[in-house]
């Protein structure tokens, strides 16, 4: 369905956070605790070109807090997304938002009670 590669957005979302000042560790920490990915799969998954769909599906474990993302992207409210692929990237979408607007990393990194 979505056969766009996560590796091909990843480097977007790199340059969008240090544009604002932000680091790729920074980056890459919020798709770890988004996914469950140690650095060395994440990296690996960037290597093969993995579609979201698959790097999405392949994750070992999704946070759970995730939920507790809300908020609009490109005029979306992420939480009200049917689709469960796109509400996924959307997530993903709004964490580095929020890391660019200045966010801190343990405010982005929800815990599980809101």
């Amino acid at each position: 369905m979505y056969s766009i590669s996560f590796a091909s957005v990843y480097p977007h979302y790199v340059a969008k956070a240090e544009k604002k000042g932000r680091s790729r560790a920074e980056v890459d920490e919020i798709i770890r605790w988004l996914t469950g990915y140690r650095q060395q799969s994440l990296n690996a998954h960037i290597k093969k070109q993995t579609s979201f769909e698959d790097f999405f599906a392949q994750a070992p474990k999704m946070n759970p807090a995730r939920s507790f993302i809300t908020g609009t992207v490109c005029g979306v409210r992420v939480e009200q997304v049917k689709e469960p692929l796109m509400r996924e990237i959307r997530y993903l979408d709004k964490l580095i938002d929020e890391l660019a607007k200045g966010k801190a990393m343990e405010k982005i990194l929800r815990s599980e009670k809101p």
